[in-house]
């Protein structure tokens, strides 16, 4: 039985402390040696849209890592799987074309809706989430929970994918 396929997408604001955790993220685990070609790591950053057409290589599993406001002290990290994704044509007609006016800077949500009304949505969603401490102001770099975080992160990941 082959594995599945694994696209571990880093998203969010560089720009907005905190909230980089995803593309951080995505930075360190991308440079592990012996990743199975099966998984690959994409920096995301702001642009959903480029989440999207990625996602038209055709994943099993898409898992998002993101900075989150979540209940919970900073720096505590949350997995889970996204339970349900709204559909695009079930939006009334004036918030569907305010949806599809402009997809360059998306969120994950958003580009998630778009990848289910396009087909290419996997069959298997998580979000891994940090509680970001720091995520209101524009400023570049993280907070030092945030920081320490990344490491702990790398191993959650590598247990859950088993590599």
């Amino acid at each position: 039985m082959q594995e599945p396929s694994v696209l571990i997408a880093g998203v969010g604001n560089e720009l907005k402390q905190d909230d980089a955790f995803g593309v951080e993220f995505a930075k360190v685990f991308g440079k592990l040696e012996f990743l199975p070609k099966r998984i690959k790591v994409l920096e995301v950053g702001i642009g959903g849209i480029h989440l999207v057409q990625e996602l038209h290589y055709k994943y099993d599993i898409l898992v998002l890592v993101d900075a989150v406001d979540w209940e919970g002290v900073p720096g505590e990290l949350f997995f889970k799987e996204v339970e349900s994704i709204t559909d695009i044509e079930k939006l009334p007609v004036f918030e569907k074309r305010t949806f599809l006016a402009d997809m360059h800077y998306t969120s994950p949500m958003r580009a998630l809706m778009l990848a289910k009304a396009l087909g290419v949505l996997p069959k298997q969603v998580f979000i891994f989430g940090c509680k970001a401490k720091e995520h209101d102001d524009f400023a570049i770099g993280m907070s030092n929970v945030m920081q320490e975080a990344i490491p702990k992160a790398v191993i959650r990941l590598k247990e859950w994918l088993k590599i």
